[in-house]
């Protein structure tokens, strides 16, 4: 690769940089282990990001039966089995009892979104390892693939959504203009925790194994099957320090509009994923170096 004196530039096949001094020689040297994303080589390389999303949406529903539909019966299944086990039970953990199905779905979309992003997210270096050992790419397209597969399911899910409303009377304010927002937030949050588990997997498979159990139980320590207000008012600036807080419960509100929004929640939500991405993207670009090696 040709270079004027004193440039420097990407040589993209091989992942490294290559400085041409005075002397007229190109020189090689390993990518450095701390730093961010490189955003513009991420960009250059979207034609294979969109091909592995693809790839990934049609493996997903591969020889099924039903196909896409499976993106609203998993939602749909356990909004009917929780709705149904809390009204024997004698008590709805919501504002309105009525809207409860509602309420359920609605907030189900969104986390299904950050579980199952996350999940796979967490697996994706080794999940693509056949690729990963024969040719250069920005690793950081593999976890970002999920999301973009994810986002297509929560938007077929989200289809159902507005029926349902429909259906109960439901009739969304003018804050439902702030729903991307929170489907943003919800990505930000998988992403910043992608970061750092899919390179740890690299390193130790155990991480693969864990992720399944911890968004499992992490469902039931966020407001998924219940609201916020169901939390003791002294325990509440505590219990959301965990991102998904601010994220269902805005994504609720803003859908919804029935309680106040919930301010604290939804600005720590932002801050923690910001500092947990910003570290991940880190740790990452440190992992990357040697990733091929270890998978």
């Amino acid at each position: 690769m040709g270079s004027s004196s004193g440039d420097q530039q990407i040589d993209l096949s091989a992942g490294t940089f290559a400085t041409a001094p005075e002397d007229g020689l190109i020189y090689y040297e390993a990518r450095g282990g701390l730093g961010f994303a490189d955003f513009r080589e991420l960009w250059a390389y979207r034609d294979l990001f969109f091909s592995l999303a693809l790839r990934d949406l049609q493996v997903q529903y591969r020889q099924t039966f039903i196909g896409v539909a499976w993106a609203v019966i998993r939602p749909l299944t356990l909004m009917i089995v929780f709705t149904a086990l809390f009204r024997m039970l004698g008590r709805i953990p919501a504002s309105n009892e009525q809207t409860y199905a509602v309420t359920l779905y609605a907030v189900l979309l969104p986390w299904q979104l950050f579980a199952t992003t996350l999940t796979k997210s967490t697996s994706s270096l080794v999940a693509n390892e056949a690729i990963l050992t024969k040719v250069y790419f920005p690793r950081l397209i593999l976890p970002l693939v999920p999301i973009a597969v994810g986002l297509v399911d929560f938007a077929i899910a989200f289809v159902v959504l507005l029926g349902l409303m429909f259906w109960y009377g439901v009739m969304p304010t003018v804050t439902i203009l702030l729903v991307p927002f929170f489907v943003a937030l919800a990505v930000l949050v998988s992403f910043a925790f992608g970061t750092w588990l899919s390179a740890a997997n690299a390193l130790y498979r155990d991480i693969q194994h864990a992720v399944p159990f911890v968004v499992q139980v992490g469902m039931f320590v966020s407001p998924v099957i219940y609201e916020m207000a169901e939390v003791p008012e002294k325990w509440r600036t505590l219990y959301s320090l965990n991102p998904m807080v601010g994220v269902l419960e805005g994504f609720r509100w803003s859908l919804l509009g029935q309680q106040e929004p919930p301010l604290t929640a939804i600005a720590l939500s932002i801050m923690i994923s910001a500092v947990v991405l910003a570290g991940g993207l880190v740790y990452f670009r440190r992992i990357e170096r040697f990733v091929a090696d270890r998978v």
